[in-house]
Order: C-alpha cells, then structure tokens, then sequence
C-alpha cells in the first residue's frame, strides 16, 4: 500500500521541556519538606507543607512511633518504610539518631507510627506538586 504524498510527517515535540528546575525542585521538596515550593517563591504553599509535614513527623516520635527501615520481609513493612522514607531528610536524621525504635505495644505509639507515615506520603504528593510547578504545568 503507498503511502501518499500530501501525508506530512513529523517528530512528536515532548509534552514538557526538562529545565534544571524541575530536577532541583522535587529533590530538595523531598530532602526538606516545603523547600521545592519555597525555592520556586511560593511562600504561603511551601511554608504550609513545611509545618504540617514537620508536625506530623515530629509529633510521631513523640508519640514513641517506629520508624521502618528497608527489609525484604512483611508486605505491610516495606509499605511503612516507603511512606516513611518520603519524609526525606526527617526520615535520614531519624535514623541516624537512632531514634523512632519504641515497640508498639500502646495505641498511642501505634497512632504515632501512623502520623510518620502519613507525613512522608504527604511529602510525596508535595514533591509531585513541586515537579508539575516545576514544568509549568501547574501555577
């Protein structure tokens, strides 16, 4: 079958330019929550996300939660550590410090393994909202 002359072909365009900002911005959005907004000058947003994902953290380890660390065992274990692994920098000097080892043996503790959880995947959703500021395919 021939392909006719009027057909017109052209290289796809990519959807979004690569700028070093959108490489910058979600890597240090997740190192320390709030900063991949705060270096793109949204204040209000970046402030907001660096309050609320230190709180929650914090809060955690008051509560004597437990902190994940990577193992090939429970399914429900290396879906805790990579929610608590989104907490970034937190997470790193959490671990470093040899903290967040409390047994869960009260449900307060239990509530604070849940609150650094829920930190580190709101974190993630911050890096994300980072990254699509970062291209320009968000305002």
């Amino acid at each position: 079958m021939a392909i006719p002359n009027s057909a017109k072909f052209t290289a796809a365009k990519p959807a979004q330019a690569s700028t070093m900002m959108a490489v910058i911005a979600p890597a240090l959005g997740w190192f320390i929550p709030g900063a991949g907004h705060l270096i793109q000058k949204r204040w209000i947003r970046g402030l907001l996300l660096l309050v609320s994902i230190a709180s929650l953290f914090v809060l955690g380890l008051l509560m004597q939660g437990h902190i994940y660390k990577a193992n090939g065992g429970d399914i429900l274990d290396i879906l805790g550590f990579v929610g608590d692994v989104g907490a970034g920098g937190m997470y790193i000097a959490t671990l470093a410090m040899n903290g967040g080892q409390g047994a869960i043996a009260f449900a307060i503790a239990d509530y604070g393994t849940k609150f650094m959880i829920v930190a580190g995947l709101l974190n993630f959703i911050a890096v994300a909202d980072a990254y699509h500021i970062a291209i320009g395919k968000k305002q």
